[in-house]
């Protein structure tokens, strides 16, 4: 699952680090060696380098690096820098091309392997079907998101300009009631952001949700990544495992778990973005070159399409659910992506990126999980990687390169959730406060444990797969979409009937499909310990 976040909301907030001459900084400094006051500084606007110049945060619940970020390159502005779980990019507005390349990147991972499992579950025709109806309604709803963003960033402008306007652009008297955001957002809106300012400017019964449904939307992306994390630990040890047993190091996959626990935990640590971004460089060439190496796999003495089941039993149904939803929620992604364009109507246009890229992306997991459950049947396992030849170097050698890769793309993963988790761990600790730093390397470490404990407990891949999709994905990528647009279509007076019963459905296959993909994945998780 994607997440893409400003590093300007986690490296150099506003308020945190800000750009000044550097001949401001000797002139405050002779004045202070003087006797006098320091003056104020002023933020450069443009010629000469810059420095930067470190303002007291005071809890603004984002995250900041302080001592352990330094600047790589002389006149980069790492504030501007975008990261995401498959990398961190320069900030320069990019092409239509780049998005695409972004898009791709952000969407194609662990669960496009998963999709052979995801089929056996739902039969070749009823899968095939649902896989592309599920992916509808995620770009869909993916739509909706983007709509109901530009919406919120369009009131908060008024709201704004309103409240400008009724102080005449002077602070307010002493006394004087002060007008204030319903919700502190950034800039620009994400995820989280355009969540709760659809409650904050609703009708008055949902407004006090807002505080509320933005923690929730943040819950679940940590839920989300940290699964991921999880996933992971299972997804590189069973590659391993595989690789040892073939040259005669059969060793107990739990093991190979504890042995990955040292390299993972030196990648987690790692906080400068240049080292990640080296990361996430080498992650998605080991995953291109695998995708591609397994379809050539997959083609090689394909069965009668007989033998294999055109629909899946019911009981099954749950799980096809969890696993396709969980490779299709990259719902978090859409608005850094549109933010980060030249032309950001591109991306939401009918030809734009989203449709284009959504349309390649789909097509791309229904092929893979298609030809998967055709090739090898009710023996496909959680990863299409598990049933490549054992006795083959270039099989072998991409389930080296994929562990590989998604073991180098676990920090990013990891490191969205920390932006998150450890603001409010270190709002609420004095001695993190105190000990910014090493606090922070210590409750990373934590963090690595706790995911490989959860994985150690976790005997079946597709079905951890399953639950992460059902639990986590389906509320992400169809539960608060269709709630944002009926709040925001109740408050503008356009609340029609086909809208209603068109959210209504997807908030209906939503809830069905988290429960019943949730228990049964559980299920499936209990009957194999």
């Amino acid at each position: 699952m994607p997440v893409a976040i400003s590093v300007e909301d986690c490296y150099a907030p506003p308020g945190v680090y800000r750009a000044v001459e550097p001949d401001q900084l000797a002139h405050r400094d002779a004045e202070a060696a003087n006797g006098g006051e320091k003056p104020p500084l002023d933020s450069a606007n443009g010629g000469g380098p810059l420095e930067l110049q470190h303002v007291p945060a005071g809890g603004d619940m984002r995250y900041h690096t302080r001592h352990h970020h330094h600047r790589e390159r002389p006149g980069h502005d790492y504030a501007e820098d975008v990261i995401t779980p498959q990398g961190v990019q320069p900030h320069h507005k990019t092409s239509y091309a780049e998005t695409m390349m972004h898009l791709f990147k952000g969407n194609i991972g662990t669960g496009c392997y998963a999709m052979g499992d995801a089929f056996k579950n739902g039969g070749l025709l009823l899968a095939t079907v649902l896989t592309l109806f599920i992916g509808f309604v995620c770009v869909h709803c993916q739509h909706v998101l983007l709509n109901c963003a530009a919406l919120m960033q369009a009131r908060k402008l008024e709201q704004e300009a309103e409240r400008a306007s009724a102080t005449n652009g002077k602070p307010a008297a002493a006394g004087e009631k002060k007008l204030s955001d319903p919700v502190p957002v950034t800039e620009p809106l994400d995820f989280a952001d355009t969540v709760a300012l659809c409650f904050a400017y609703g009708p008055p019964s949902v407004r006090p949700w807002a505080p509320t449904m933005k923690r929730a939307v943040n819950i679940f992306i940590c839920v989300t990544q940290l699964g991921f994390c999880c996933i992971y630990f299972v997804f590189i040890s069973s590659n391993f495992k595989q690789i040892a047993d073939r040259y005669g190091l059969v060793l107990d996959v739990h093991l190979h778990m504890a042995l990955l626990v040292v390299p993972i935990v030196l990648t987690s640590i790692i906080t400068k973005l240049k080292f990640l971004s080296y990361c996430s460089l080498a992650a998605n060439v080991f995953m291109t070159l695998g995708i591609g190496i397994t379809f050539y796999y997959a083609f090689q003495e394909l069965p009668p399409i007989g033998e294999r089941h055109l629909v899946g039993r019911l009981e099954q149904l749950p799980l096809f659910y969890g696993t396709a939803i969980f490779a299709f929620e990259g719902i978090a992604l859409v608005l850094p992506l549109q933010n980060e364009m030249k032309h950001p109507a591109d991306f939401g246009k009918p030809f734009g990126v989203l449709n284009i890229g959504s349309t390649f992306i789909i097509l791309l997991f229904t092929a893979f999980g298609f030809t998967g459950y055709w090739r090898w049947g009710e023996l496909v396992q959680g990863s299409l990687t598990l049933n490549l030849p054992d006795n083959e170097i270039l099989a072998e050698s991409v389930k080296l390169m994929i562990a590989t890769g998604v073991l180098l793309g676990y920090a990013l993963q990891f490191f969205v959730a920390i932006m998150i988790m450890w603001p409010m761990v270190e709002s609420r600790l004095p001695l993190a406060r105190r000990h910014p730093v090493r606090c922070e390397m210590v409750f990373r470490i934590i963090m690595v444990l706790v995911t490989f404990l959860i994985a150690e407990c976790v005997p079946n891949l597709g079905a951890f797969i399953s639950l992460i999709g059902a639990f986590c994905s389906s509320s992400l990528a169809l539960m608060f979409p269709p709630l944002i647009e009926l709040i925001v279509a109740w408050t503008n007076g356009t609340l029609g009937v086909w809208l209603v019963a068109k959210n209504v459905v997807i908030l209906l296959l939503a809830f069905l499909g988290f429960a019943t993909g949730t228990y049964e994945s559980v299920s499936a998780l209990a009957k194999d310990f």
